[in-house]
């Protein structure tokens, strides 16, 4: 096994039991991620693990080649369908075994899927981030360096000097203008989440948020 799928193993495991502290009127709350519940959240993470490529080419025909619509319906239909403590189960069960395109997706990209969900979530909650530093600075540097068909965090750093007050993390850019933050923060708003602007500061802060746009990107 790769020290990225070990990485990504452990913080599911870890993961699972912050899922599992939540009460079902936590679950009912808007998360982070556009028009997601955090009940909604926790569905796409398991469809993440689990769906099938001709469930999701099903899907994406229906909203006319939509993916981002298809991505939100999947996870919907499949909140609708079983309780957050039986995705749990679910989410488990596949961080173990997974199924469909979970088998194949790059271990670093649902990592950083899984990361940026979290803080999704947690934030919401207004509780503290509890991601180790090393798996946060792992997102940054796939965010930054491996171009993301979903989530175009790459795009969005580019000319840009990134560096984590939080961790000995950065990404320099000789010349570049500077955004510095927490690195979840860091990671929130690459992955395209304005509500962590707020938390950033530098010349930069400006450039990286003319390149947000109102975007699901909740994949994969």
């Amino acid at each position: 096994m790769s020290k990225t799928a070990n990485t990504l193993r452990d913080n599911d495991a870890r993961l699972a039991e912050l899922l599992k502290s939540l009460t079902e009127g936590q679950w009912a709350q808007p998360s982070l991620c556009t028009e997601w519940t955090n009940h909604d959240v926790l569905a796409h993470l398991v469809v993440g693990y689990s769906a099938t490529l001709s469930s999701i080419a099903t899907a994406t025909l229906r909203r006319h080649g939509s993916f981002d619509q298809a991505n939100s319906d999947m996870a919907r239909t499949l909140a609708a369908q079983r309780d957050p403590q039986a995705l749990i189960d679910d989410f488990i069960a596949l961080t173990q075994q997974a199924r469909g395109v979970g088998r194949v997706f790059p271990r670093r990209l649902l990592l950083g899927d899984h990361v940026i969900h979290e803080l999704d979530i947690s934030c919401a909650l207004g509780r503290d981030c509890t991601i180790p530093a090393a798996v946060v600075a792992a997102v940054l540097d796939t965010e930054v360096r491996i171009p993301n068909p979903f989530v175009r965090a790459s795009a969005r750093a580019r000319g840009l000097t990134l560096i984590a007050t939080d961790t000995t993390w950065s990404h320099h850019h000789s010349g570049g203008p500077t955004v510095a933050g927490k690195a979840g923060f860091l990671a929130s708003v690459l992955a395209g989440r304005p509500w962590a602007l707020r938390h950033l500061t530098g010349n930069g802060v400006a450039i990286l948020a003319s390149r947000l746009q109102p975007s699901q990107e909740a994949q994969p």
